[in-house]
């Protein structure tokens, strides 16, 4: 619209002072210009550009669209579409892409000082050499328009894959035992496993310690009683948050957060990329570990 409008009025006013009232630079006005005379004396940068805006919309699309600049332009490079951090920044700026921002950590489980307590095993020290060393696990709440719907995750730290998930509408411990059946049904050697979490009464409660007990895995529960005590569990869930409940309610129910969970734990854990463990997926990084068991294997 406003190319035609200063092509109706270049005549009398000029290109330059049109372009200094309007919010488009001249060359912009040329450029565009250019490209409808013919597309092949676009200048290389346009013609890249023209290029790279379609596959940045694709790579932002595909990932929930919560990737920001740093995610989009590593996930083209994975796929060698090779570009500059920088152009990408320009072209989602001139798109209006964003990736999604953070908000306030909300606390779920409550706290029980009345039952014994097992001792922390972790000391804040979320690492692990090998998958189904150390899990990690948490609640957090969704609001509905039919009240709170609740999820728990259980976190392998190895690769930040999400083991075991399960939404319910009541905070008990059935939704956390649920999420960590999951996680003892997946195939895998859990000898030696820790099994971390706050202080919540649903880790602490007799059935959920006995179901650890009967499966050979060591519980351990933060002892200082802040956030840090479980940080790894509260990133993820601070990414489930971000990257799904504030981006995508209001929410009518649990069928709906239960759906919507699905779809994102799945892309969690198969195709985002995570920083903390290279720029791949979960996924990849334990396929990897594996690989190379068998390969040290073979070699022996």
């Amino acid at each position: 619209m406003m190319v035609s409008f200063i092509d109706a009025q270049r005549q009398g006013h000029g290109v330059e002072p049109i372009c200094a009232v309007l919010p488009i630079a001249p060359s912009t006005y040329y450029e565009r210009k250019a490209r409808q005379a013919d597309p092949e004396r676009l200048p290389e940068r346009a013609k890249r550009d023209a290029y790279l805006r379609p596959e940045i919309r694709r790579v932002w699309e595909a990932n929930f669209q919560v990737y920001g600049v740093r995610k989009v332009w590593r996930q083209l490079n994975r796929e060698e579409i090779e570009v500059a951090r920088c152009t990408v920044e320009r072209l989602m700026r001139a798109m209006g892409l964003q990736g999604a921002v953070r908000g306030k950590k909300c606390k779920t489980t409550i706290p029980d000082e009345g039952v014994y307590r097992p001792a922390d095993l972790v000391n804040r020290d979320f690492t692990a050499s090998r998958p189904n060393q150390l899990w990690v696990a948490d609640v957090t709440y969704v609001a509905t328009w039919l009240g709170f719907a609740y999820v728990a995750f259980v976190i392998d730290v190895f690769a930040r894959m999400i083991v075991g998930w399960r939404a319910s509408s009541s905070l008990r411990t059935d939704l956390a035992l649920d999420a960590l059946e999951q996680a003892l049904w997946a195939p895998g050697d859990i000898d030696g496993l820790v099994h971390h979490s706050d202080r919540g009464s649903q880790y602490l409660s007799i059935r959920y310690t006995e179901r650890l007990a009967e499966a050979g895995v060591e519980p351990s529960v933060g002892s200082v009683g802040d956030s840090y005590d479980n940080a790894m569990a509260e990133t993820v869930i601070g990414l489930y948050k971000t990257e799904v409940i504030r981006r995508r309610g209001p929410w009518r129910n649990l069928d709906a957060v239960e759906f919507a969970t699905l779809e994102w734990v799945d892309w969690f854990n198969n195709r985002r990329l995570l920083e903390p463990i290279g720029n791949i997926p979960p996924v990849e990084l334990e396929m990897s570990y594996y690989r190379s068991l068998q390969a040290q294997a073979m070699v022996a």
